[in-house]
């Protein structure tokens, strides 16, 4: 049982659309249980922090966690150090974040990879390093994870730690797409619907850009919106790109609030 924890920048989209966030933390709390005494043996004391936790009690959870991942749990270290990064049950403390990252990384596990790679990218708790960034997301993309595929080819779109390589941003990117991730799907459409890395192809782009807006990803509900607006790859439908844009400003998408002000102060009566 793991507190997963994700990161990283959102695709950067045409017409002005941009990712809300440049370290965008999701966070999954899968149930937990457990209890509080000594233990000595690393797989009960994570067993009791699980209880710990269970129970609503955080600082309790922290302290066992601690004394698993001292004595090499790796998913202690994880659940750990995502209680450092996000300040629950401990102080929030990015630096002891990244050093149990580092811990669980070195030991393989690719999700600490991750976001060791993402600590990096941002300068969270250690010294900004995309150089590093890069190495960790390829140790954790070679693994399979779809968010560090998703991150890898970021760093290859922007040239980050690496030559800027848009042939390389589409191989992770669909890689990532491939197991069915929201980011790396609508990045991917986004390469093929501008042809960056790949030849335009909307019929390719689009679907992409729609399966990633049906997960509830705000940013690609508000582009598939423009494509309906515009008639871009598919036929024009103001209805259509109201029904998108509603569903991104829904979201927070402050792009999409705008497009759905512009459209009423146009007098536009599609509801």
């Amino acid at each position: 049982m793991l507190l997963c924890f994700t990161s990283g920048e959102g695709p950067s989209l045409m017409c002005a659309l941009r990712r809300a966030f440049t370290f965008l933390v999701f966070v999954c709390w899968l149930p937990l249980s457990g209890t509080q005494a000594f233990a000595t043996d690393p797989t009960e004391a994570f067993d009791k922090g699980v209880a710990a936790y269970d129970a609503g009690d955080f600082v309790g959870t922290a302290r066992w966690f601690r004394q698993a991942a001292e004595q090499g749990n790796v998913e202690a270290q994880v659940n750990l150090s995502v209680m450092y990064h996000l300040g629950r049950g401990v102080q929030k403390d990015y630096a002891e974040a990244a050093r149990w990252y580092r811990a669980a990384a070195e030991q393989g596990n690719a999700q600490a990879q991750s976001n060791l790679g993402s600590s990096y990218e941002n300068g969270r708790g250690v010294h900004q390093d995309y150089g590093e960034a890069v190495r960790w997301y390829r140790l954790a993309a070679n693994q399979g994870n779809a968010v560090a595929q998703y991150s890898l080819g970021r760093m290859y779109k922007h040239g980050r730690g690496v030559r800027q390589d848009h042939t390389q941003t589409v191989h992770w990117f669909r890689k990532s797409a491939a197991q069915g991730d929201a980011v790396g799907q609508a990045s991917l459409g986004i390469m093929y619907i501008g042809g960056k890395g790949v030849a335009q192809d909307y019929a390719k782009g689009i679907p992409l850009l729609r399966s990633a807006a049906e997960q509830g990803m705000g940013e690609a509900q508000y582009y598939l919106g423009l494509m309906y607006y515009h008639g871009d790859g598919v036929r024009k439908d103001d209805v259509e790109a109201v029904r998108w844009f509603r569903k991104a400003a829904e979201r927070g998408i402050q792009v999409a609030k705008d497009a759905l002000s512009a459209l009423k102060g146009k007098g536009d009566r599609t509801n």
